[in-house]
């Protein structure tokens, strides 16, 4: 490869590869959004003889970043709303205050993108908005100020509710919403396992911050990314495994129906801390735990859980209206479970963070098949590992011979 070609290449942007679906759903949905963005502006405005446009060449960028970039942050409501109506306001009163366009397109531009910066709704169409607002001649200069209302406004609420719609409609969250900040299942001050090592979302900050330039993704997202990219980095030093080759096949089980009397007498024959809760239609159903017996009973004289004490106490501690005497008076109905192909590298997070101590392993049908402890995750860990440390200390030994 010559050096111009080498050069050249260099110039070509290193996008994301995004699937085929993918982008027949950006375009798609960049189609609808204007699409209806100008027949609605136009049916509320009137097809007549208006000198005003009814949608403006702005909204087409702004289409790029809402349909194909959703969850940028340059592509939230308020960055759309609060920067094309700022962008458009500056716009006008640089044009009425600056004889000069050229002069005053400039200034426009300059004075929009300081101002978004500053509102926090930095949006790259703006710009054009501002030099619309400017530049657009005799019709948008004589509407002045109402051209922030309409047609900026109406464009750019009716594409982001079609945008809404639309993202939402095809699997694509929107708005991208910050996620709420994970707390310790302990309720104590330490952070969660997987931030004490490792890129913490401190981390991020404090690089962002010392990067100094706008970056078109938000920390969330880049964070999860970097998440993602550390488990696929651990898959590739350690091996996969599996949890079909760590997990317990033979699984105490009851079902919902199942007195809590027998279910602890379970836990303490076979010596465990969870039971999966299972039926014969819909397979796994929920969990029970030695956590949900103590939320709901209280210990006798002689040291044994005993159930049927006082409503008072019932009340404080579950607020039931009748002693739990099943299982499906106590279980827990939302429960995580994995497939028998997934790695175990996947599973730290949830066990490590959310504080889970058993994941179900269920397969296609919702059956049963296993279960992954903690300790099972250790075990398995800690022997590949010890593995690895014994190829490496045999590997040397090999080359001297």
């Amino acid at each position: 490869m010559s050096k111009a070609s080498a050069f050249l290449k260099r110039l070509i942007p290193n996008i994301a590869p995004t699937s085929r679906h993918e982008r027949f759903r950006s375009s798609a949905g960049a189609f609808v959004g204007v699409l209806l963005t100008g027949l609605v502006s136009t049916m509320a405005v009137g097809s007549g003889d208006v000198s005003l446009p009814l949608l403006i060449a702005p909204m087409g960028a702004s289409a790029v970043l809402l349909f194909a970039a959703p969850t940028s942050p340059l592509a939230q409501p308020w960055s759309i709303m609060g920067g094309n109506m700022i962008a458009a306001f500056i716009g006008v009163s640089c044009a009425l205050a600056i004889g000069d366009p050229v002069v005053a397109a400039a200034v426009a531009v300059a004075l929009a993108i300081a101002t978004m910066m500053m509102m926090g709704c930095l949006h790259p169409p703006s710009g054009a908005v501002a030099l619309t607002a400017v530049l657009g001649g005799p019709a948008v200069h004589e509407a002045g100020y109402w051209f922030v209302l309409t047609p900026v406004g109406v464009n750019s609420a009716l594409i982001l509710l079609v945008a809404f719609a639309f993202n939402n409609a095809t699997g694509r969250r929107y708005p991208h919403l910050a996620p709420v900040a994970a707390t310790n299942p302990h309720h104590t001050a330490d952070p969660l396992p997987t931030q004490r090592l490792g890129v913490v979302p401190e981390d991020l900050q404090a690089v962002l911050a010392q990067y100094d330039e706008v970056v078109n993704i938000s920390s969330d997202v880049l964070d999860e990314l970097l998440h993602q990219a550390q488990i696929r980095a651990y898959h590739r030093r350690s091996g996969e495994i599996s949890c079909s080759e760590v997990m317990s096949r033979d699984v105490a089980t009851v079902s919902p129906q199942t007195s809590l009397r027998e279910a602890w007498r379970l836990l303490l024959e076979h010596r465990i801390k969870a039971l999966p809760v299972v039926t014969e239609a819909d397979g796994l159903v929920g969990i029970v735990t030695q956590t949900d017996f103590m939320h709901n009973s209280a210990l006798g004289r002689n040291g044994q859980l005993r159930f049927g004490f006082g409503d008072k106490v019932r009340l404080v501690l579950g607020g039931r209206s009748k002693t739990p005497r099943i299982v499906a008076d106590i279980m827990t109905r939302r429960v995580q479970s994995a497939l028998p192909e997934t790695m175990i590298a996947k599973l730290v997070p949830p066990m490590a963070d959310m504080g889970l101590h058993h994941m179900p392993i269920v397969n296609e049908r919702n059956r049963v098949v296993g279960i992954v402890t903690q300790s099972d995750l250790i075990a398995a860990l800690f022997q590949r590992h010890t593995e690895q440390a014994s190829a490496e200390e045999e590997s040397p030994r090999a080359n001297v011979a």
